[in-house]
């Protein structure tokens, strides 16, 4: 069994089999980006880097959940079902009519089994929250909060639009009505440090989230950050491969142990990039690494989480989390 508490797994255990993500380009924007709060998007942010060729909105929902269990099902074949992943840019960013609509028609796709909802943690209310409660109740339904950083000093350098305390709102909010949730969060971004970083860990652990992304900080071709890269280089932390790994074994060290790791590395076509600083290693690859890290460091997640009234002890963290390792 593996030493941290992985997302694909626990699906696995649940509904007997692999959930694959269809990702689905409803036509949504970001407050961000059209004015409301802000202009221009993230810094760092380019959709295309990790938007598939099959998704995009001139296509309707069915036609792109079609085409995108056909391109799975080539890599995946024994997926037991596949979830209709509303990635691109803000989908809770439209009134709630709109959104009904929008879900309800991926819903309504036979092979689909759930909805998992990419949004900001400013563009959810009462009202879309309690609408997807209900949905919850009959379909798989996760919201993915684009997070990113802790820090509101960092927030504001890269052009979110919102602060920390935006997102913690959010996501107590989506706990109190039982929606399952994952958060978003970018290691290397400019300004912030590696004890930053750890430091994130014991943030995340105070947060009702179910589940967890991360994803190095990866500068893509014609972005505002890659002009601010090149020129203050200095405000970045980079990591070879091996010291990104042992980073984030430190971060799983101290993170809750019933937390699920959804992913801990990002993956961007090369010609979306200017260099490829790992070289073209896959993530089942890099996975592999973590995992033999682990082993080597006889550590595993949540090993020193601290709970109310101390540190777990060995003993207590292996019952927390039942990995099946001597």
């Amino acid at each position: 069994m593996s030493r941290y508490n992985s997302f694909t797994n626990y699906l696995k255990k649940i509904y007997g089999g692999r959930l694959q993500k269809v990702v689905v380009d409803a036509g949504f924007t970001c407050p961000n980006r059209d004015g409301s709060v802000s202009r221009g998007g993230c810094s760092y942010c380019d959709n295309a880097a990790f938007h598939p060729n099959y998704s995009t909105p001139d296509k309707s929902i069915a036609e792109q959940i079609d085409e995108g269990i056909e391109f799975h099902r080539v890599r995946y074949r024994t997926a037991k079902g596949f979830l209709a992943y509303f990635q691109p840019y803000t989908n809770t960013y439209a009134p709630l009519e709109k959104l009904k609509e929008i879900y309800g028609q991926a819903l309504a796709h036979p092979l689909i089994k759930g909805i998992v909802i990419g949004t900001r943690p400013d563009c959810v209310d009462d009202e879309k929250l309690d609408y997807l409660a209900g949905l919850a109740k009959n379909h798989i339904v996760i919201l993915e909060y684009g997070i990113e950083s802790c820090l509101d000093s960092t927030l504001k350098r890269i052009n979110r639009g919102h602060t920390f305390e935006d997102a913690r709102k959010a996501v107590e909010a989506t706990a109190e009505r039982n929606i399952f949730q994952c958060a978003h969060f970018i290691i290397g971004l400019p300004g912030e440090t590696r004890q930053d970083f750890i430091n994130m860990a014991d943030t995340i652990n105070s947060l009702p989230v179910n589940s967890l992304k991360f994803h190095q900080l990866q500068i893509i071709k014609g972005t505002v950050m890659e002009k601010e890269y090149a020129a203050r280089r200095g405000d970045f932390v980079t990591f070879r491969l091996d010291e990104y790994i042992d980073l984030f074994v430190d971060i799983l060290e101290k993170l809750r142990p019933e937390l699920y790791i959804e992913r801990f590395i990002g993956e961007v076509p090369p010609r979306f990039v200017n260099e490829t600083p790992w070289g073209l290693i896959r993530n089942v690859e890099i996975l592999r690494m973590l995992e033999k890290r682990l082993e080597e460091r006889h550590t595993w997640q949540g090993r020193i989480f601290e709970r109310s009234g101390g540190a777990i002890g060995e003993e207590s963290a292996l019952d927390l989390f039942n990995p099946s390792f001597e």
